[in-house]
């Protein structure tokens, strides 16, 4: 399973791709900091902000509940084992 890495406040963290999918044109990511086989585990949804050109993820949370809402179900389509809340 791929990972991505953060520099938080903490300093660097690494996170777990479990899904990627495109909407509206803006590619969005659900990450976890705990295995994929955890059950019961937390998650975030990231819109990445980065232009088409730039190589690099400008990841931010999804900060419309609307927004949030719609990929959410976009990701509980693509999964039949997961059943994610906001």
């Amino acid at each position: 399973m791929e990972k991505i890495k953060f520099e938080t406040e903490n300093g660097e963290e690494e996170f777990y791709i479990l899904g990627e999918t495109t909407l509206q044109g803006r590619h969005y990511l659900l990450v976890s900091s705990t295995p994929p086989e955890v059950e019961d585990g937390e998650f975030s949804v990231l819109v990445d902000m980065a232009s088409p050109e730039d190589d690099f993820y400008d990841l931010r949370d999804i900060e419309d509940r609307e927004e949030l809402v719609a990929v959410i179900k976009v990701f509980n389509e693509m999964f039949d084992d997961i059943d994610l809340e906001v």
